[in-house]
């Protein structure tokens, strides 16, 4: 039994992980008949047809010749104790820890992650 619950509880957390919220923002030319030469992502640098790049913001953005799709690359908790604790974004590593709000020291345990 209690490796059906270890299994269970990977198989849950692995699902939440991999659940990326995304967004797909087709191309608006200015004016009709421009020529579209590329992508250009919300800081103005322009990417070319089919590849990739990661922001600021830990979005995992491609460029295809229709339009920009970006994914977030990391999962909110959800489901802990949010009158003990809080939950600490890390643009570093693109990943949130959920802690004591009176200790950062120690760790709170989390029951669900979306996004």
């Amino acid at each position: 039994q209690k490796t059906f619950l270890a299994c269970l509880l990977v198989l849950s957390v692995s699902v939440a992980v991999s659940n990326a919220a995304c967004y797909f923002q087709p191309f608006k030319p200015v004016n009709p008949g421009d020529e579209i030469k590329g992508c250009y992502d919300s800081e103005g640098e322009l990417h070319e047809f089919g590849s990739e790049w990661k922001t600021a913001n830990c979005l995992e953005c491609s460029c295809f010749r229709d339009g920009i799709s970006c994914c977030s690359t990391y999962a909110t908790p959800v489901g802990y104790d949010e009158e003990k604790c809080v939950s600490i974004f890390n643009k570093e590593t693109c990943t949130y820890e959920v802690v004591e709000k009176n200790d950062h020291s120690k760790t709170c345990p989390v029951y669900g992650m979306v996004g």
